[in-house]
């Protein structure tokens, strides 16, 4: 994994580049702090900072490979998972130097064009220059696991991995417009596809891909969510999903240097570690397994709707029946909000307050043992875990089933803002966007309909809020994530799968635990889902309490985007409206402003 950056223009020279290309290096060195490169040409200067997985001494880039009269110079973020099958086939046709899936991503690109994207299997965000055409093409994995943001005027491209990166070009200004507004205060953590949040950067969406020549940047999507009929019985399906996730755990697995996962006790991640476990031993290796815990919260967990028992019993039981190596990251309130103001740094946004922290600190202990990991990300977005596909009243209502408070957010934007920005319209015309962009059969009744609508709407929405939380804390500590159940192959095959089949014996996600029932112990196998933990000590609250009321004592830059009574009236707790699903109540939408007013300083946000 790595971060890509770079600026391609037709009209000046970015030979003069290298001032802007090192600040902007700079900003992504924590992506990849192992080697770093900067190439500059006429039209085009590429950036590079890598974290070295694969072909550890081959595998440098920029890289550049010349066919004919023709240069080609990638810079590539990701992982191929099916690098092998590639380099055979292009063999009889092509030389390799490297071990590297950067040399075949580039090859793959010389040999097929843009059509090479429908061949890979993996998580990638890269731009190739074609110095001969004078053009660039620039793609995003179909999950949208890798990030790809750009910003774009009449003379010149700029584009990197993070929004940090792209603030560091002098040519890019750090300021928040109505669109900014309304995607902090209505929409956040999550975000509109393709919105980069400050005025003028956009993102490539996942699935997307194009160039940018002098004509300008022309995208297209090359890859969505299809809708298909499925001829097979629950048995046949079940062996199907069993071939499909097995595979891709497998096949994530492959790295020069250690792999470890992350353990939550949970169905997800305690079926990629025991996968993992399993590969590992054959080669006379032992997993290192990763969790997180709070001080305190064995006396101060209480049960609820969404989170019916604590982790740590599930964790210790896999523990044990892995055989692993296992570390445990307890933190403490005090770190956690701390650690707020730098998680809100590595998201390049104000994110999912503590639950971004807590991660933060999880990836940073990592880091400490080793550079890849596995988590159990997205297999409740596929596989219908989530309780709004499961509860009818939820799942039928028009509009984010996480992200009921419309009327709530809104009544924070300042006068300036809230008289300009139909809140209401801004969210649900985002909604009926998407729901309407699910691909359905003919013959879908009303529920299978609707479920497909809730999977383009979690896939689309709520899967990429987690998915950017998991690269932004992981990359900032220099560790590389994987996510199994984010192959596209899964992806594909699930949208189709009846919903009865998905919640079989009306358990959530109930397909996948009998698929793959011979990988854990029943206890862990028919585990109640549980959400990603959090503190339930009251301190918590205090703490968070304290720091925004000492914000609004020192003066803060957000009141010119937030009105301040409104703030004032949060902290006196009198609110409990859930910000953003079962994660953001009350102590996260509190330390979501903490974050913002950070983000806001740190980047020196302009209204």
């Amino acid at each position: 994994m790595c971060g890509i950056a770079g600026a391609i223009s037709f009209l000046e020279d970015m030979r003069g580049e290298m001032k802007n290309c090192e600040a902007m290096q700079s900003a992504l060195l924590r992506r990849g702090p192992d080697q770093r490169g900067i190439v500059l040409s006429r039209n085009a200067a590429l950036i590079h900072t890598r974290l070295a997985v694969i072909d550890i001494s081959g595998g440098r880039q920029p890289m550049s490979c010349s066919c004919g009269d023709r240069k080609f110079t990638i810079v590539y973020n990701g992982e191929l998972y099916n690098t092998d099958e590639l380099r055979r086939e292009l063999s009889s046709d092509m030389c390799f130097e490297t071990r590297s899936d950067t040399e075949v991503v580039l090859k793959s690109y010389i040999m097929w064009g843009e059509e090479c994207v429908d061949r890979f299997n993996g998580i990638f965000a890269f731009v190739i220059y074609d110095e001969a055409e004078e053009r660039v093409f620039m793609v995003r994995d179909r999950i949208g696991v890798k990030p790809l943001f750009y910003w774009e005027d009449e003379k010149k491209l700029v584009f990197a991995s993070e929004i940090p990166a792209l603030l560091a070009h002098p040519d890019i200004p750090a300021e928040i417009d109505e669109t900014g507004a309304a995607e902090l205060l209505l929409m956040a953590p999550g975000r509109t596809p393709g919105c980069g949040v400050i005025k003028g950067i956009k993102e490539v969406k996942p699935g997307w891909c194009g160039y940018y020549s002098h004509r300008g940047l022309e995208l297209r999507e090359y890859w969505r969510l299809s809708a298909y009929e499925l001829h097979e019985n629950f048995e046949q399906t079940a062996e199907h999903v069993r071939e499909l996730v097995l595979d891709s755990i497998r096949r994530q697995l492959v790295s020069d240097v250690p792999v470890c996962t992350f353990l939550s006790g949970g169905l997800d991640s305690s079926l990629i570690s025991s996968v993992a476990a399993h590969e590992l031993k054959k080669q006379g290796r032992q997993l290192s397994t990763f969790s997180v815990d709070y001080l305190g919260n064995d006396k101060f967990f209480q049960k609820s709707r969404f989170q019916p028992d604590s982790d740590p019993e599930y964790i210790r039981i896999m523990a044990e029946y892995l055989g692993s190596d296992h570390h445990w990251r307890t933190v403490e309130v005090a770190e956690l909000v701390d650690a707020l103001d730098e998680a809100a740094e590595a998201r390049g946004l104000p994110g999912m307050a503590d639950v971004d922290a807590s991660l933060l600190l999880l990836c940073r202990e990592i880091k400490e043992y080793g550079t890849v990991a596995l988590s159990g990300e997205c297999a409740d977005e596929i596989f219908g875990g989530y309780p709004w596909y499961r509860d009818k009243d939820i799942r039928m209502t028009d509009g984010f089933p996480w992200a009921q408070s419309t009327a709530y957010r809104s009544s924070f934007l300042c006068d300036r803002f809230a008289e300009r920005i139909n809140s209401s319209d801004y969210v649900y015309s985002a909604y009926r966007r998407t729901a309407d962009n699910a691909e359905k059969l003919i013959s879908d009744n009303e529920t299978e309909g609707r479920m497909k609508e809730m999977t383009q709407l979690n896939f689309t929405w709520f899967m990429q809020t987690l998915l950017d939380r998991k690269d932004r804390m992981s990359m900032y500590s220099g560790l590389e994530v994987r996510v199994p159940f984010c192959d596209y192959r899964i992806a594909e095959y699930l949208y189709n799968v009846p919903w009865e089949y998905k919640d079989w014996q009306g358990r959530e996600k109930g397909l996948l635990r009998e698929a793959m029932k011979e990988w854990l112990p029943d206890k862990v196998l028919w585990r109640k889902k549980s959400p990603y933990p959090k503190t339930h000590d009251p301190a918590f609250l205090d703490a968070v309490t304290k720091k925004l009321r000492m914000i609004l004592d020192e003066g803060t830059p957000m009141t010119e985007l937030v009105k301040r009574e409104e703030l004032e009236r949060l902290l006196t707790h009198e609110d409990h409206v859930q910000w953003y699903g079962q994660l953001m109540n009350l102590p996260q939408t509190i330390a979501f402003f903490i974050q913002l007013d950070h983000w806001m300083k740190h980047f020196d946000i302009k209204v």
